[in-house]
């Protein structure tokens, strides 16, 4: 794990080569090459916006840089002040904007630091579950600084791509996944990519711990187990 100016840690198989963009092209190129300075990122949960940021923080770390990745889904355990000179750093991730909205102290904290960062140079990526003008903020120089920068949709990928995404993670792991597994896997398991990616996981330990290569068996005796018990897992 990387470890942040943030007492975040970030995830390593989180980057640009392993990010499957389907119809996100635009943003995988805007959040890598490094020119934006503002770019917020919104779309459905599990869409790959956080993939984004931490590949963003990642390669940042690679480059010498200092970079920060601050998740705000739960803000009750943050104070504010966990924002005071972020902007004296090359690159600060915010996930999970919209969980601040609404929270005065937190608004304005959010409103000063893009003032900050403006004035550095630093740049600033921000994730959120919907576009700044569908967000219910109080302030409204907050609102209106939400929208400066490049404005993104993140789009949930194709089952086409989920499957190359799949496949993907697979490879690095050093499992053998068939097509015909994975196309089972995916017709029957979660839909999302982390509840995919989880159960790949699991089904490899099922498959080392068994000494049987990855079959629709398997993926079938599985997915009518809960993790860890004998119980039906109810996920077909």
């Amino acid at each position: 794990m990387t470890q942040l100016p943030l007492p975040v840690t970030l995830n390593d198989s989180a980057s640009f080569a392993n990010f499957v963009a389907g119809k996100n092209r635009e943003a995988l190129t805007a959040v890598k090459d490094g020119t934006q300075q503002l770019i917020y990122l919104w779309g459905a949960p599990a869409a790959g916006k956080t993939h984004l940021l931490q590949a963003s923080c990642q390669q940042a770390a690679e480059q010498g840089l200092q970079a920060a990745y601050l998740p705000l889904a739960d803000i009750s355990g943050l104070a504010t002040a966990i924002l005071d000179d972020l902007d004296q750093l090359a690159l600060i991730c915010l996930d999970d904007v919209h969980a601040a909205v609404g929270h005065a102290e937190w608004e304005r904290a959010l409103f000063h630091l893009y003032n900050r960062v403006r004035a550095s140079g630093a740049r600033l990526f921000m994730s959120a579950n919907a576009a700044p003008a569908a967000l219910p903020i109080a302030l409204p120089d907050l609102a209106s600084r939400l929208s400066w920068g490049l404005v993104l949709q993140i789009h949930p990928l194709q089952d086409a791509d989920k499957l190359t995404a799949l496949q993907q993670r697979a490879r690095n792991r050093g499992i053998d996944l068939p097509d015909e597994v994975a196309r089972f896997l995916l017709a029957r398991s979660a839909r999302d990519l982390p509840g995919l990616f989880e159960f790949l996981q699991r089904l490899d330990l099922a498959s080392l711990a068994a000494q049987r290569k990855l079959t629709i068996p398997l993926v079938r005796q599985l997915l009518h187990r809960a993790p860890g018990t004998d119980e039906p897992a109810h996920l077909s």
